[in-house]
């Protein structure tokens, strides 16, 4: 297609302008990452690449949802998202969506989407017209049943590290709460022990579903070393720090309690005699005067 792409560390901002070159068009980033949930800098990002004249700053808002995260008021030019997952919020339409902030913009983009056909059917709209309407119910429970099963991970002897953007121990947690209202149900966490373990823990579980999807009122386990991620070459994949004992969860709508019951018990058969000191009934009280 006659297209060159290089790709960028933009959490290193020194990094994101150094790449940027004469015949640079477009930055594209994600944030967070996926799987690795590192949160970059979008204000910083756009302030960079809008120096260059006809450069455009796009942001996969995916994971956060517009009810979390808002990248066109934080400089960028173009939003993107994949409506499968929280925007629709039931997992029965295949689509995307994108918001610019300008009208010449819109224009070319609208001429390009009637030339080329790449529309949604009306029934899609219908039904991501649905889901939208209880998105921001949807995103704050999310966003509780979240943090509370990302506690309960981060005191488990079980597991190595958890990365949740709304744990203070996240490195970009104080980045998150400026550009941030909340987060969504994400979370990524390393296993102790090995692929083993990890495979074992994913059999194991009840409540969530073992699939690559996310963002649906379901919960998901997927591990990305052997599901989303297996043909990122393995190299590539040590660099990324996803690991063989990465496992990605997206918490759902079920009630908070038994989604934290199912990750123990999943826990509990990948590492027989170990056990979580935690409360789950003072972590749900604390959760309902903190979250």
């Amino acid at each position: 297609m006659g297209v060159t792409v290089s790709f960028v560390d933009c959490s290193n901002l020194k990094g994101l302008e150094a790449a940027i070159t004469p015949e640079t068009k477009l930055v594209w980033l994600e944030t967070p990452t996926n799987p690795t949930l590192s949160v970059i800098d979008i204000q910083g990002c756009a302030d960079i690449v809008h120096k260059h004249k006809d450069v455009l700053l796009a942001v996969d808002n995916t994971f956060m949802s517009a009810y979390f995260q808002r990248p066109l008021a934080l400089g960028a030019d173009i939003c993107m998202y994949s409506a499968t997952k929280y925007m629709n919020g039931h997992s029965d339409v295949v689509m995307g969506l994108v918001s610019v902030n300008c009208d010449k913009l819109y224009e070319r983009l609208k001429f390009l989407q009637n030339a080329l056909g790449a529309i949604p059917s009306p029934f899609d709209c219908y039904l991501c017209n649905r889901g939208l309407k209880t998105l921001p119910l949807r995103m704050k429970q999310h966003f509780h049943s979240g943090l509370a099963v990302a506690m309960f991970l981060e005191k488990d002897p079980r597991v190595d590290k958890v990365v949740f953007p709304g744990l203070p121990s996240h490195p970009q947690y104080e980045l998150t709460k400026r550009q941030c209202t909340g987060v969504p149900g994400m979370i990524t966490f390393y296993i102790k022990g090995n692929l083993e373990h990890a495979k074992i823990f994913l059999k194991s579980l009840k409540v969530f579903a073992l699939a690559e999807s996310l963002g649906g009122y379901e919960s998901l386990a997927e591990h990305p070393a052997i599901m989303t991620h297996a043909s990122v070459p393995e190299e590539d994949r040590v660099l990324l720090k996803i690991s063989d004992s990465l496992v990605r969860l997206s918490v759902g709508l079920e009630d908070t309690e038994d989604l934290i019951g199912d990750v123990d018990q999943a826990l509990r058969a990948a590492h027989p005699g170990f056990e979580n000191p935690t409360k789950v009934e003072d972590l749900l009280e604390h959760l309902k005067f903190n979250c």
